[in-house]
This record gives structure tokens, C-alpha cells and sequence, in this order.
């Protein structure tokens, strides 16, 4: 591809404009362009003439219509400040890139308050990301450029947004500096870069990862001022400055927790404190972790000296075999929760997924840790330059080098362009084919096939090499030969081949194995079940090994096994699978739930065996053919609902393990979730009705429709969620008699069959209940009728009800109905109550008076109380309820039931405050993510103390946290900020 000529930069031949070499396939170019033409109607005309001449150049037209029809986010840029775009297309980026960061530190230096500060620091942001997005769309600079770009701009703002708090402190005369224009140096305070940003791999919307210590003996501070408060009060405000919206965007959103213990320590760190924890119970995740740490703020002679002090923890001086058994179960954990099958196109992460970017870090750092203690060239920060080094040194050959490098470097620019589209931190790629299609194209590909022979190309090579990392046990010990697995632990050879395996209690498992050869569990009575058993246990014992956990697995193995009915086919599938095996373990110990159904329903384990299992979630078409399937010659009602139920269960057994292998989001699961139970609600519909029918006949023009509200309204169901449920009816008044034997009339008729409904999902059958049924969201609640006529529905919709019964109808929708048009009926009444006109403040002091009652009622101070904490889903929820109710009538574009949509509607409408959604959004994902977990996990309440460790584990992982202190501490900084927006956008505060 050649370069293009500028028709309106100066006579440097060095520009960006110059420089470009690739730009986005735009297929259908021409609603984009109007989009630009439109807009440079209403710019300066010079502006818009040099604008003008970028469209006409092929490459750089290509990029700007690419930009507007791709990338909301950089659109923005660009229209917000014409004269911006000209500058950046027009000049040497590498020097101007430069010129942008030294310009904001002298603005910076002369500002004369924090206002000014934030907003300089904030344009320097926007400047730079428009200018790396242009060099990396382009092609201008390459993609690890563009990471090292990312992070200067990282650590320049880190500085300056430092060097002023300090500053002001000097000011304050709090901090006694030796060199006034300096106050960082000798202050003792210093900021730790971890992750991408310490290694200088920042990706485009990266948070940065940093750790805050002080060295408490350094003599800056004046006299009387404790240092721990302090220095926390300078790291919040340091915080506080890079990434509060404003009207300019935000600098970087800025993540602590990475810190020793977060939940329970200072979001600033003495360097004391923090070596003894290091010393006593730092772990091998956080020597991994310090291996791209770097001094990037505050006294880097401080800094230095804490980095040569934790050399010894980092790098050891031997071999490090003992940390090589850590690295197998990080190894371990990594494949049973993500699944080893589940290399996709749409949907998959390209981080966290298989053969993703972690995968990559993992193979590289793993290794630095292993023998970088001897081998001080393999101490290296980088990615890209521990695999160099790894070959160079013969760690690994120069083909996995040349490989896992192009794959590195080519999901890095996967990785930015999803970025780009919304200034999101997303690393997964679009659920549907249309919308990969579409992704495909922004990252130039003429079609979805091309990027996905890439992509898919690069994910196996990379999940060959990591399968390949560490094979073999642990120890370097071959493993012994044949044992006696009911010989006990009075066996040696038993106990040391146990050893060998990973398991750390040996006398435990030994005597449990015993006692299952012995052959005294119900599921045991049958000699050829007791027989292929005993096959299996080797298998089953290796398969236990590969658990996150081994000895909790065997544990709840051994639960399992004495609730389990019968087991000879259960046993022969697992006993061809130890992959198998490793999830069942997980299930087993994380959810006891699922792992009593399993032991109940052994026929649930034909799904995990099912090549569909790791796959695409099937969609509401493919789980209707499943259900008709599954019903499809029932003899009897009574069969009819066992096999209603039985398919429920499976569904949930299924939906579960992909949540807890972490093989599908939250979203993924609460859509599944939902389509299961809309689909049984139709079933149940259709043939309560027909049975109805028959035994009451039928009343003319009658019509029936099931609303649904609550969470399968809004498709967020979790594993325990209720159906919230209305039914509606309609009937010909003339003829309010039904035709039948036994005939029923109007509303008397509407409320047997309402009764006879709930009975089908409530009933309990040798299979359970299929679901609780709650329709106290009906009008006027228990006090009113089970069933509602529809002309009743929306005069009490229209002037009856109360706000809160309002806020609830956002969320309904019909999912079963007799006729399209009465289901098209009643959707029309419930947009009519949504879309009408209402006084604001009056909403809001509904809403906040509804959520206070709520807390008072339920409580809100339990922070693992996800939904009623303060700051939990229930806020995030009220907001959208809220916003939805004071501005439908004017825009009604912003109603829908999902609590994201609605987020996003809003944002775009601006009828949030800045910054507000991007707090939202994530915080919701993460209480979904959670919440998914403990629906399935636990009963009653989530008390961390006494969870098992496999369920914090999960916890910690579904919430993208290094250990479970660091979630918990997400968790509560994340509520704050929930919170704050709450009351800003319902109270006024």
C-alpha cells in the first residue's frame, strides 16, 4: 500500500498524514461522509477547506470515515475541536506528541489552582488520544509504539498531577521539601507502576495500576503531621485528579489495589509495612505481579531502594521449584475456570479468553519468576522483550518466540481497536456475527472471514505454546508406577505417589479412597457399577490432582459420592475425561448447589459432554426446538410437568458450570437465564390453556397475555431468581359465559386459570419446582385480583398507580400471548404510562423516598449485600428507573428494560451527568458478575469468613481481582462512587 500525498500540510514530509499506510474498510462509506459533510457545515470554512482536502486524499479520507462510522468515541474528538484534527494530521506526530506532554507540564507548573490543573491535564489526554489513535489506525506508528506512547502519557500525567498536590502541600506549609521547585525529591513518597503501565504496555483504555508506598522515617513533613494520613490524603486527591469527569473527559481511571491487602489497608503504604507483609505472606501472584513493577512518581531514589529491597522476594537466588507448583495450579485455575475448549470469533476475550494475551504474559513472566533469581537477564519488564531474552537464552525456541510475538502483537491491535470504539475497557469481541463483521472492518479487514482466520490462527498457536509451559508433575518427579488406591494410608508408596500428584493432605485422600473401594455408598450396591469404579478411580484421582484445589476437591467428591444415586454411566464418561473431572471438582466445591442436583440427576452430565457445551449460548429459537424436543411424546400431564422441570434443571446445571468455568459473562447468563424461562412460560401458557379449555370451555373474543416484570422483565435472571409475573385478559362482555361443561364466567374464569398457571410452575413433582411465581406487581398488589382485565390494567396504569409501581413497569414486557396483537396491545399501554409527562422533582423525591425505606427495611450497610448495599444494583437500578420516568416524554428513545440500554441512552442524550455512566456501566457489570456467582453458590447471606476458599477464588476471578482482598476492596470503592452519582442524579447533591 503506498503512502499518501498531503494536499494541506506544510512542506515537512514527515506528518502523520504522510506517514499513513492503512485505514478502515468502509463498505457502505456513504452515510459516514454525510455525517462529516453535515458537520463541517457548521465549522470555520478555512477549517472545514483543509478538513475538505483530508477527505479527498484516499488513505486519510478512508481513516476519517472510518472514524465516524465505527468509533463514537473519536468522532467526539474530532468534532469537538476542528483545528485539532488539522493540527495532529498535520505535524510530526513523534515531536508533537512530545510537545504536548511538555507544554502541559509548564501549564501545569504556572497554574493558579486545581481547576486549571484538571482541565490542562484533561486536554493533554484528549490531545494525545486522538493523535495515538490516528498513528495506530493508520498505521503510522506500530502497535508497540503506540502501548509506549500510551503509557508516557501514563506516567507524565501521574507526575505532574503529583508534583502539584505536593506542591500545594509546600504551600500549606505541611511538607518541608529541601528543594522547593523539586518536593517529590526526598519526600518519601514514591508511586509503584504495576501491570502494562510498569512494563510500558499500556493498552488505549487502560485503567493504570499503581501501588502508593512512604517511607515514614524520610524528614519532610512538618512537625505534628502523622505521615499514614497524610500521604493517604495526597494519594486520594492524587486519585481524585486523574480520573473525576468533568466537562473535558477524564485523564486515567486510576486502580490501588493492587497494594498489600487492600480491603484492610491505606490506599497509601508505609514501605515498612509493606516488606514484612511481602516477607511474611506475599505470594507468587504478587511476585509475578512485581516483576513490571517501576518507580514512575514522587522520590525515585525512595522508590529504588523499596524495588532493591524486594528483590529477594521477587527473584530468588535458587531455581525457584518451589514457586514452579504455584505456577501449575495459577496454570490450573487459569484452565478449569475458562474452559480449554473455548476458542470462538464471536464473543471471545482476547485477554483473559484461551489463547489470549494472558496466556502470553502468563508463559513469559512464569518462567522470569522460575529462574530470573540466577539469571539476571531475564529481568526484564516488557512482554516482547522476556521472550527475546527466554530465547536468546535457550528458555524457549526461537519458533515460540517468532509466534507468541506476532500473536502478542497482533491481539495488542485487536485489543485497541475494541477500545476505541467507546473509550471502554472491553477485551471481548462482539456476541454476533454482524457486529464482528462490523469490527472487522474498522480493523481493516475486507469481511469477517479474514479477521477470523487471523485471529483463530493466532489463538491456537498461542494455547499450543502455554499448553505446552511446565508439562509434567510439578516436582520433576516421574510418576510412580500402578498403586493401590484402597490400601490406605498405611501405604507408603501410595502416600508419596499422592505427594507427587499435588495433594497436600496424602493421609486424607489415601483413607477416603479406601473407603470409597470398599464399596459401602448406595451408588456402590451393584457389583458391575462397584467394578467400573474401581477402573475409574486412578483416573478420577489424576482428574481431582488437575482441580484448583485438589484436596477440597476430593473432599466434595467423596459429598457427592454419598448423595449420588447410581453411577455407572456417570462414572464411564468421566473416567474418558480428567478435563471433565477438574470441572465437575469445581463444581463440586464452589457450588454445593448444583452439586446436589448432579448427585440427584446424574443424567445433568450428558450436557458438559455435549461438543455444544463450550459453544455459543443457543438463542430463544434453538432452546424452544430443545424444549419441544424434550416434551415431545409426554404420556400424561403429570410426565408434561416432570419433563418441564427436568429441562429447567438442566438449563440451570448447564448455565451454572459456564458461569462458574468462566466461559460466559454475566450478560451471557442472564440473557440464557432468561430465554429459558420465557420459553417454559410459553409452554406453560399454551398447554395450561388448551387443558383449560378443556374442562371450561372458552369465552368469546377471549385473550390472555403474561407480562414480565422483575428481572426476567429486564433479561437479568440469576440461577435463584423468581418469574414476577401478570397476567392480562380480555373477553367479549356481550358473552361473558364460557362454552364448557363446566362453565365459568368473565373474571371468575381469568382467576381459576391464573391459579391453574401458577400451580404448573409451583407444583412440587419428583423433579422439584420448576419456579417460584411472585405477582404482587400486579395492580394494587395482593389486594387485587390475580388476574387483571386489560382495560382495568390501564386506567389504574393511568391514574392509579404510584410511582414505584411506575419505576417497576420499565421493566415489563410481554412475553406470552394469545394473539400477537393483543401482546402488541398491551406493550402500547405500557409505553403510554412510561411516555407521559411528569414533574421532575417530584420523581426524584419518590425515588430517593423509596430507596430510603427500602434500606431502612433491608439494611445497607453489608457491603457483600450486592443489591441493597449503598451504592449496590438496587441504586444503579433506581437511577435508570428514575431517568427513564422524568425524560420519556420528551425522549422517548431512552426507554428499555435493560438497565445498561437504558445507561447508554441516557448518556447519549446527555441527560446524565459526565462521567456518571462510565461509573455505572462497570459497577453494574461487576455486581452482575458477582451476583451470578452467589446466586449459584450460596443460599442465604454471603459471609466471606466462612466460605469455602474455592467459592472466594471464583469471586476473585469473575471480578478480575488478583485475591479476594482486592475485590473487596473494588467492591467498596466502586459503591462510593455509585453512590455519589446516585445522589447527584436523584437527590440534587
Amino acid at each position: 500500500m503506498t503512502a499518501s500525498k498531503n494536499p494541506v500540510a506544510d512542506a515537512s514530509s514527515s506528518t502523520s498524514l504522510t506517514r499513513l499506510v492503512e485505514a478502515p474498510h468502509v463498505p457502505a462509506p456513504d452515510a459516514a461522509a454525510l455525517r462529516l459533510r453535515e458537520w463541517l457545515q457548521a465549522v470555520d470554512p478555512r477549517q472545514a477547506a483543509a478538513i475538505t482536502g483530508f477527505l479527498d486524499d484516499p488513505l486519510a479520507g478512508r481513516l476519517l470515515i472510518g472514524i465516524a462510522e465505527f468509533s463514537p468515541y473519536l468522532f467526539d474528538l474530532v468534532r469537538a475541536e476542528p483545528s485539532r484534527l488539522i493540527r495532529l494530521l498535520s505535524c510530526d506526530p513523534d515531536v508533537h506528541f512530545a510537545s504536548v506532554i511538555e507544554a502541559a507540564a509548564l501549564a501545569i507548573r504556572s497554574a493558579s489552582g486545581e481547576a486549571d490543573v484538571t482541565c490542562v491535564l484533561r486536554r493533554m489526554k484528549s490531545e494525545a488520544a486522538l493523535l495515538i489513535a490516528l498513528c495506530d489506525i493508520g498505521g503510522v506508528w506500530p502497535v508497540m509504539r503506540v502501548t509506549e506512547a500510551l503509557t508516557e502519557l501514563a506516567v507524565s500525567a501521574v507526575r505532574m498531577a503529583l508534583s502539584y498536590l505536593l506542591r500545594q502541600e509546600v504551600e500549606r506549609g505541611r511538607l518541608l521539601p529541601s528543594d522547593r521547585d523539586h518536593p517529590d525529591e526526598n519526600s518519601g513518597l514514591f508511586v509503584l507502576a504495576m501491570g502494562k503501565m510498569g512494563a510500558g504496555e499500556l493498552n488505549y483504555s487502560s485503567d493504570i495500576d499503581l501501588i502508593v508506598f512512604f517511607d515514614a522515617e524520610a524528614n519532610s513533613l512538618a512537625g505534628g503531621i502523622e505521615p499514614q494520613p497524610f500521604f493517604a490524603r495526597v494519594t486520594q486527591a492524587l486519585a481524585r485528579l486523574l480520573q473525576q469527569r468533568t466537562g473535558d473527559g477524564y485523564v486515567f481511571r486510576v486502580d490501588l489495589r493492587l497494594r498489600p491487602d487492600p480491603a484492610s489497608t491505606q490506599v497509601a503504604m508505609s514501605t515498612a509495612a509493606a516488606l514484612h507483609y511481602y516477607e511474611r505472606e506475599g505470594r507468587t501472584w504478587e511476585r509475578a505481579a512485581m516483576i513490571k513493577a517501576r518507580p514512575c512518581a514522587g522520590d525515585i531514589r525512595a522508590a529504588e531502594a523499596m524495588m532493591a529491597d524486594l528483590a529477594p522476594f521477587v527473584w530468588r537466588k535458587h531455581l525457584d521449584f518451589a514457586a514452579l507448583a504455584d505456577v501449575h495450579d495459577m496454570k490450573r485455575q487459569m484452565q478449569v475456570y475458562r474452559g480449554q475448549n473455548g476458542i470462538a470469533v464471536e464473543g471471545h476475550n482476547i485477554k483473559v479468553g484461551p489463547g489470549g494475551i494472558r496466556e502470553i504474559e502468563f508463559f513469559a513472566q512464569t518462567q522470569q519468576l522460575i529462574a530470573g533469581g540466577r539469571h539476571a537477564e531475564l529481568r526484564v519488564r516488557p512482554t516482547l522483550d522476556a521472550l527475546d531474552v527466554l530465547a536468546s537464552s535457550n528458555w524457549i525456541t526461537n519458533e515460540a518466540r517468532e509466534e507468541l510475538s506476532a500473536a502478542y502483537r497482533f491481539l495488542r491491535r485487536v485489543e485497541h481497536r475494541l477500545q476505541m470504539v467507546a473509550d471502554e475497557q472491553t477485551h471481548s469481541l462482539p456476541e454476533e456475527a454482524e457486529a464482528v463483521e462490523r469490527f472487522a472492518h474498522f480493523l481493516g479487514y475486507p469481511n469477517r472471514a479474514a479477521f477470523a482466520r487471523d485471529l483463530l490462527g493466532h489463538l491456537t498457536i498461542v494455547q499450543g505454546h502455554y499448553a505446552k509451559l511446565f508439562e509434567g508433575d510439578p516436582t520433576g518427579t516421574a510418576k510412580l508406577p500402578p498403586v493401590d488406591y484402597g490400601a490406605g494410608p498405611e501405604d507408603a508408596r501410595l502416600l508419596d505417589h499422592l505427594t507427587t500428584l499435588g495433594f497436600k493432605e496424602p493421609v486424607v485422600v489415601a483413607q477416603t479412597t479406601a473407603h470409597w473401594l470398599a464399596g459401602e455408598y448406595r451408588a456402590f450396591r451393584a457389583e458391575t457399577t462397584r467394578n467400573a469404579f474401581a477402573d475409574f478411580v486412578p483416573a478420577l484421582i489424576d482428574g481431582l490432582a488437575h482441580a484448583e484445589e485438589p484436596d477440597r476437591a476430593v473432599v466434595a467428591f467423596d459429598r457427592f459420592l454419598q448423595a449420588l444415586q447410581r453411577g455407572g454411566r456417570l462414572f464411564s464418561l468421566l473416567g474418558q475425561n480428567r478435563d471433565l473431572v477438574a470441572l465437575v471438582a469445581l463444581v463440586l466445591g464452589a457450588a454445593p448447589r448444583l452439586g446436589d442436583m448432579l448427585a440427584r440427576q446424574p443424567q445433568l452430565m450428558d450436557g458438559l459432554i455435549d461438543p455444544r457445551f463450550f459453544g455459543a449460548m443457543p438463542d430463544q429459537r434453538e432452546l424452544s426446538q430443545r424444549l419441544a424436543a424434550t416434551l415431545k411424546d409426554a404420556s400424561s400431564y403429570e410426565e408434561f410437568l416432570d419433563r418441564l422441570r427436568l429441562f429447567g434443571q438442566e438449563s440451570l446445571f448447564l448455565i451454572g458450570t459456564r458461569i462458574l468455568s468462566g466461559t460466559v459473562s454475566a450478560q451471557q447468563a442472564s440473557t440464557a437465564f432468561a430465554d429459558v424461562a420465557e420459553g417454559i412460560v410459553n409452554t406453560v401458557h399454551r398447554l395450561v390453556a388448551e387443558r383449560f379449555a378443556e374442562q371450561h370451555g372458552r369465552i368469546k373474543g377471549q385473550e390472555t397475555a403474561i407480562i414480565a416484570m422483575g428481572r426476567l422483565g429486564s433479561r437479568e435472571m440469576t440461577a435463584s431468581s423468581d418469574l414476577d409475573l401478570i397476567l392480562l385478559y380480555d373477553f367479549d362482555p356481550e358473552q361473558p359465559d364460557s362454552d364448557g361443561a363446566r362453565s365459568l364466567q368473565g373474571a371468575h374464569y381469568f382467576a381459576r386459570f391464573t391459579q391453574r398457571l401458577i400451580s404448573a410452575f409451583t407444583t412440587r413433582t419428583n423433579y422439584g419446582v420448576l419456579y417460584e411465581v411472585d405477582m404482587r406487581l400486579r395492580p394494587s398488589g395482593r389486594a387485587g385480583p390475580l388476574a387483571s382485565h386489560v382495560a382495568s390494567f390501564a386506567h389504574y396504569q393511568e391514574r392509579e398507580a404510584w410511582t414505584w409501581e411506575h419505576m417497576a413497569l420499565t421493566r415489563a414486557r410481554v412475553i406470552s400471548a394469545s394473539s400477537p396483537a393483543f401482546g402488541a396491545r398491551i406493550e402500547a399501554i405500557i409505553r403510554d404510562a412510561l411516555t407521559r409527562p411528569r414533574e421532575r422533582s417530584s420523581v426524584a423525591k419518590d425515588v430517593a423516598d423509596m430507596r430510603r425505606a427500602i434500606a431502612q427495611e433491608k439494611g445497607e450497610k453489608d457491603f457483600w449485600d450486592l443489591k441493597y448495599a449503598a451504592g449496590g444494583l438496587l441504586d444503579i437500578d433506581f437511577v435508570a428507573h428514575y431517568l427513564q420516568l422524568v425524560h420519556a416524554a420528551e425522549h422517548p428513545e431512552i426507554l428499555d428494560v435493560s438497565t445498561s440500554k437504558v445507561l447508554d441512552h441516557a448518556e447519549r442524550l446527555g441527560v446524565l451527568p459526565d462521567g456518571a455512566a462510565d461509573v455505572l456501566r462497570p459497577a453494574a457489570r461487576l455486581y452482575h458478575d458477582l451476583t451470578q456467582i452467589l446466586r449459584l453458590c450460596v443460599s442465604d447471606r454471603f459471609v466471606p469468613d466462612t466460605a469455602g476458599e474455592s467459592l472466594l477464588r471464583v469471586m476473585a476471578r469473575a471480578g478480575d481481582a488478583p485475591d479476594f482482598s482486592s475485590l473487596a476492596a473494588r467492591v467498596k470503592e466502586t459503591q462510593a462512587e455509585v453512590r455519589r452519582v446516585f445522589r447527584s442524579v436523584v437527590e440534587g447533591r
